[in-house]
């Protein structure tokens, strides 16, 4: 068996992706969701090395409960998301901007300080931001700002808590429930107009971001980056 790891925001998308693909190369595995039905999905379908808890990642009493009964731990991965949708900014409330705040910048936050008294030296620690972080794509304001916020921890962070290694992934357009917030035709109209944009010529997938999050988790000597998952999309499409 591998290193004991924990994904919190491990029951659906990119992080039930990363569960999956980090147990099936013999890592034990806990994921934590606060949803029961989709924890209990996200089990049946993963199999016997993984096991998980419902946790509510914007509680910070429930995850430092959560991390002190799971015990020690090698690394920590979070993928908590907050709102979808976009919002141009001139119609933007600082209640909108608020919730994109409470519901992935400070659960990112909370959830590492949680993990920090049970993480083993050598360990790491693994954020999700998004491509919005450092881009100019329209109505996407509060996205950009809390995923740049999650993306300034990371060098910070490496140097304060070395040994342990902290990383994050940045996706592109990726294809996941985040996106659900767009009628089907609308979706594949959009990622139609994303793809001819990108030199790989299509959006990512869950596991294509699984892929980075597992690289940066098994790779000792790596530590303080972003590692970009976009196909390509901030070079432009191809001439």
């Amino acid at each position: 068996m591998g290193n004991r790891v924990v994904i919190v925001g491990g029951t659906s998308g990119i992080g039930l992706a990363a569960a999956r693909r980090l147990a099936d190369h013999g890592h034990e595995v806990i994921v934590a969701g606060r949803d029961k039905g989709r924890l209990e999905a996200a089990l049946a379908d993963l199999g016997e090395n993984v096991t998980g808890r419902t946790v509510d990642a914007r509680d910070e009493a429930e995850l430092t409960r959560f991390f002190a009964e799971i015990g020690p731990i090698d690394h920590v991965v979070v993928t908590v998301t907050g709102p979808s949708g976009t919002t141009p900014f001139r119609e933007l409330e600082l209640e909108h901007l608020r919730r994109h705040v409470e519901g992935k910048l400070l659960p990112h936050a909370a959830a590492m300080q949680a993990a920090l008294p049970h993480l083993n030296e050598g360990g790491s620690i693994t954020l999700v931001s998004a491509a919005s972080a450092g881009g100019s794509m329209p109505a996407t304001a509060a996205l950009a700002a809390v995923n740049a916020g999650v993306e300034a921890m990371v060098p910070v962070l490496a140097v304060e808590l070395a040994p342990l290694r902290v990383n994050a992934v940045s996706p592109g357009v990726i294809d996941t429930e985040w996106w659900s917030f767009l009628p089907d035709g609308a979706r594949t109209e959009v990622f139609d107009q994303i793809a001819a944009t990108t030199p790989v010529g299509r959006v990512g997938t869950a596991d294509d971001v699984a892929h980075a999050i597992e690289f940066l988790v098994d790779n000792a000597f790596t530590t303080g980056i972003v590692v970009r998952v976009d196909g390509g999309a901030r070079l432009g499409a191809p001439k």
